[in-house]
């Protein structure tokens, strides 16, 4: 295979074509139709898995073409064919590119939307401003993606920024990319606050829950639920209720708590806090057969020094760098105006399986 089709290394061909194989004889054995829930299964794994072979051998088709066009344009000096040549191949670059995440984006849960909640850690006033900075840049990116987002829940600060706040991004496979960014992101800056101007390091956590879908079952059972009722808190505005709209569950076996305060209607709050619940539980319980979802869980514990995934850093430079596979980028401002691509990609395709 060309070395540069990057994706062939991270792509078993023979082994793809080997688990087909198994499934084409499955399905010709009697009695498959039989059980229609396992035969659904297994059909959708050899769709996928055709649509992988077929993808990845187009990619090789048209990496052989660009090739044969390049040969050609060099030795007849053809300038014009030379140029096309180099466009063909920085379009299949892309594809490859953008096939190499498609394989990373094979996880069980990666394909649906995602719950994303930002907590306030260490840093005071501090803390809960970066909170806010972070909750706008994830926006953003969703604004990027085309995706979609709902505000759950809003804790505002004290003074200045947000303690916490739950929302959603519903788009194609938002829990793939956004699971990436699951850990503790740094600060560094001047402080804002600080009249003497010193520079102040913050911390926040931000975790991501795959939204269950409609056809997977959590059952919650009435009796281990306790059901609060309160004002909406908050500045003003949209983050006020006179009336006791906030619904707030808990959840009594696991002590999963989960709110929402950001619809006047008290019911459509309480839908809005079920479907964070059942994500949460569902995650739960995957956790205990996770490890590393376990250690990642474990490590939300403390929101400070030592834990962090990234560093943000605005004074006395101006650089982003992700300490798990090392990128550094010098234009904050795209970042935190929700230029993100480049770490979620590089943090996916990291990931050899």
């Amino acid at each position: 295979m060309r070395n540069w089709i990057s994706c062939g290394s991270i792509f078993d061909v023979a082994g793809k074509e080997k688990r087909l194989n198994e499934i084409e004889a499955v399905i010709s054995r009697q009695g498959f139709w039989d059980n229609p829930e396992d035969s659904k299964t297994i059909l959708k794994e050899r769709t996928v898995l055709s649509g992988k072979l077929e993808h990845f051998r187009k990619l090789c088709s048209d990496v052989e073409e660009s090739e044969i066009l390049f040969d050609l344009a060099a030795e007849e000096s053809d300038v014009e064919a030379g140029e096309e040549a180099s466009g063909q191949v920085h379009e299949v670059r892309k594809k490859i590119r953008q096939f190499s995440l498609d394989l990373m984006l094979d996880g069980e849960d990666d394909a649906n939307n995602a719950i994303i909640s930002i907590n306030a850690g260490a840093g005071g006033t501090e803390a809960q401003d970066w909170a806010d900075m972070l909750f706008r840049m994830y926006l953003r990116w969703v604004e990027r993606k085309g995706f979609k987002s709902e505000v759950i829940d809003f804790q505002p600060g004290e003074e200045a920024g947000i303690k916490s706040t739950t929302f959603t991004a519903d788009g194609a496979y938002a829990f793939g990319y956004l699971k990436s960014e699951i850990g503790i992101h740094r600060l560094v800056r001047i402080s804002p606050f600080n009249a003497n101007g010193k520079r102040h390091t913050s911390f926040a956590s931000v975790f991501v829950y795959p939204e269950v879908n409609n056809d997977i079952v959590i059952d919650i059972e009435e009796k281990d639920l306790r059901i609060d009722v309160f004002r909406a808190s908050g500045a003003g505005g949209q983050h006020v209720n006179k009336t006791s709209s906030a619904v707030r569950i808990t959840h009594l076996p696991t002590n999963i708590v989960v709110q929402c305060q950001q619809e006047k209607s008290q019911h459509r709050n309480k839908d809005m806090a079920m479907k964070v619940l059942r994500a949460r539980l569902y995650q739960h319980e995957k956790q205990k057969q996770d490890k590393k979802w376990q250690e990642m869980q474990e490590s939300k514990d403390e929101i400070a020094w030592g834990n962090q995934i990234r560093s943000y850093v605005l004074h006395p430079y101006q650089m982003i760098k992700d300490h798990r596979i090392n990128l550094e980028i010098g234009n904050v401002n795209n970042v935190l105006d929700g230029g993100l691509d480049p770490f979620i990609e590089g943090v996916l395709l990291s990931r050899k399986k």
